[in-house]
């Protein structure tokens, strides 16, 4: 009887485990649609798959929280700003998965908290993201998100990036981030409970819908509670639409991928 030798088949038997593992990537980066269903709900989402030459091993991901002006069910409005753009015109490069949620009609990112990490989840799982360098950013109604997705579950994230956000807005009450009720000083409480994580916050001077001093009080809070790493950017002449000149800072990327959690979120 001929037998193959051991080393041999261990060998075949951990490639093979490998390929069935590693997820199948595109030859260029793409959009891809999918959903998940959430107490009985389907919910559809969208998930930026980079480049297979983009990035080598498990993937980063990023949850991207998009604006008010772009809610709804269509599944298509919230890559249409903000992040989406950015990334379809690096397309071929961007070395991240990015999961792109849509927050139905009149709802607020801090009502379907538990679809979003629901989504990141599977996309994560689907195509082979990196928990350890899993990154939180969004604009508008979105930054305020980023603030209250990072005080429900801060271990999950390794860098926050919120675009012309903040955590209570007197015209927009039910936008405020949740969890810091009946804080006497709700940036004090926030940047006590997150000065672990690295966050750069942007926004621009002249913005007319979210006032600038927001961040402003946000980046002071971090600096007094010896934030680990705690960066502001104002654009001087930007308005609201801040997270054009936000994700165009070549900087943002390098410093972004770099950061990665000690202790990595494990999924169940």
């Amino acid at each position: 009887m001929h037998l193959r030798p051991l080393p041999l088949l261990l060998l075949m038997t951990t490639l093979l485990a490998a390929c069935a593992s590693t997820p199948q990537r595109p030859e260029r980066g793409e959009f891809v649609a999918r959903e998940v269903t959430v107490d009985g709900r389907s919910h559809r989402y969208q998930v930026f798959v980079p480049a297979r030459t983009a990035v080598q091993g498990k993937a980063p991901v990023i949850l991207f929280l998009h604006g008010s002006g772009e809610r709804g069910d269509d599944n298509q409005r919230q890559v249409a700003v903000g992040l989406g753009p950015h990334v379809r015109a690096h397309a071929g490069d961007f070395p991240a998965i990015v999961v792109f949620p849509q927050a139905p009609a009149d709802s607020e990112w801090n009502q379907v908290a538990d679809v979003a990490f629901a989504q990141l989840d599977a996309a994560t799982r689907e195509f082979g993201g990196d928990p350890g360098r899993t990154y939180l950013t969004g604009l508008s109604m979105g930054g305020y998100g980023v603030w209250d997705y990072a005080l429900r579950q801060s271990y999950r994230f390794a860098a926050l990036v919120p675009v012309c956000g903040g955590l209570v807005h007197p015209r927009r009450p039910s936008m405020a981030v949740t969890g810091l009720d009946g804080e006497a000083d709700p940036y004090a409480a926030a940047a006590q409970r997150l000065r672990g994580i690295p966050v750069w916050i942007f926004h621009g001077a002249k913005d007319d819908l979210v006032p600038p001093e927001y961040s402003r009080r946000l980046e002071a809070a971090f600096k007094a509670a010896g934030a680990r790493d705690a960066r502001y950017t104002e654009f001087p002449d930007a308005n609201h639409n801040s997270w054009d000149p936000a994700y165009a800072t070549p900087e943002l990327w390098t410093w972004l991928f770099a950061q990665r959690r000690a202790n990595a979120f494990r999924q169940r």
